[in-house]
């Protein structure tokens, strides 16, 4: 990790052009996560992170890359920094409320999805669908 850390800060200072990196590293993060390769793909995003520490899709992907690596803690913490940038994110707001529904965090995840249906463009029929589910499960 600290390897990894000095690295970053490394690669930070030798890159003159700021401006083309950002766009850069997020750019082949995506790539990478396309192929299904987390771990290039994730050091590509926490790169973008470093230039731009508010660009909410390298956090929403990093959170996507944890979940595929099972790691809950982590995929959490990047929901909630999308969510923090973009309180109106709807993929972390939904993304979020079934990982509470996971751990079986009804009442967060309940609330999430009353936040979800009250913005919702893109994730309306699936916020339907996890609230349904969330009374299911939380009748048992």
């Amino acid at each position: 990790m600290i390897i990894r850390l000095l690295l970053l800060c490394f690669i930070t200072l030798i890159l003159p052009e700021k401006s083309m990196a950002k766009t850069q590293y997020y750019e082949d993060g995506l790539k990478f996560f396309k192929k299904q390769k987390f771990e290039e793909a994730k050091f590509k995003f926490e790169q973008d992170i470093v230039y731009n520490p508010k660009n909410e899709l390298s956090y929403l992907y990093l959170s996507k890359i944890f979940n595929n690596l099972e790691k809950k803690e982590l995929e959490e913490q990047n929901l909630k920094t999308v969510i923090l940038l973009n309180p109106k994110n709807e993929e972390a707001i939904y993304q979020l409320a079934r990982l509470k529904l996971e751990s079986s965090d009804y009442k967060k995840s309940k609330e999430l999805n009353n936040r979800l249906t009250n913005l919702c463009k893109k994730f309306c029929e699936k916020s339907q669908k996890l609230k349904l589910e969330i009374e299911n499960l939380s009748k048992k």
